[in-house]
């Protein structure tokens, strides 16, 4: 959260972008922490975050988005590249 009030206040930044630097842009939960105390920042602040941003934050995605990663990529003003591995397993949620 304090990268994107850094790059608020950068004059010379004029967008944001999320890029991974792995084959997954988020993996999403992991499931080794179901159950546990929740920690900061929760996924929803996080997308509050992106979406009330005072620049354009473009996700690029090169591989999968899974869960809440593709939450976050859809806070975004702009995703490029997406691919949905889930729906050809059936993991769709309706």
């Amino acid at each position: 959260m304090a990268a994107f009030e850094q790059a608020e206040a950068d004059l010379q930044a004029k967008v944001l972008v999320l890029l991974a630097k792995v084959r997954t842009f988020i993996a999403g939960a992991d499931i080794n922490e179901f159950g546990k105390p929740t920690r900061a920042p929760l996924l929803p602040d996080v997308i509050l975050r992106i979406e009330s941003c005072i620049k354009s934050v473009i996700a690029v995605m090169h591989g999968t988005a899974l869960g809440g990663g593709l939450e976050v990529a859809l806070g975004c003003l702009c995703v490029l590249r997406v691919g949905l591995a889930e729906v050809k397993l059936g993991l769709t949620r309706c």
